[in-house]
């Protein structure tokens, strides 16, 4: 009988831009959008432009999610040399949202929600990184590992 074992943690990357309308204080929640444009009631959004939505993940990835695996998020502003780390759980999704991804602080599950029982909400990200996310040109990376 032979056993294969996937390397651990899975991974995924996002690339986002920043947007001048972000304002990251929504006390819930983040998230990223493939939106162009966004208004300033938008303030959970983190990122714009994406180039994936949370359908276009891999199979083994929402695969493991909707188990509940442990994950964690990396938010990366490599020009910048600025980082977040969240960690969450994996939330039991259709993940067939054509444009976003939404992390939640809470249990609420949608085809948009990557994960819940996250430790942090676009208002707990650093000042400094929302600042830098607020110009178009700022790159985001958005890093996806589960355990």
């Amino acid at each position: 009988m032979e056993i294969t074992l996937r390397p651990r943690p899975l991974k995924e990357e996002i690339i986002a831009r920043g947007h001048p309308n972000i304002t990251a204080s929504h006390y819930n929640t983040f998230q990223i959008t493939k939106e162009s444009s966004i208004s300033r009631q938008a303030d959970c959004v983190i990122g714009v432009e994406a180039d994936k939505s949370i359908s276009e993940l891999s199979e083994e990835i929402k695969k493991e999610l909707r188990a509940g695996k442990e994950l964690k998020i990396i938010l990366k502003l490599p020009d910048y040399g600025v980082g977040e780390e969240i960690h969450a759980v994996g939330a039991p999704s259709d993940f067939s949202h054509p444009t976003d991804i939404v992390v939640r602080k809470s249990y609420y599950v949608c085809s948009r929600t990557l994960a819940i029982k996250a430790d942090k909400a676009a208002k707990d990200i650093s000042r400094e990184m929302v600042e830098l996310l607020k110009l178009p040109d700022t790159l985001l990376v958005f890093e996806i590992l589960v355990f």
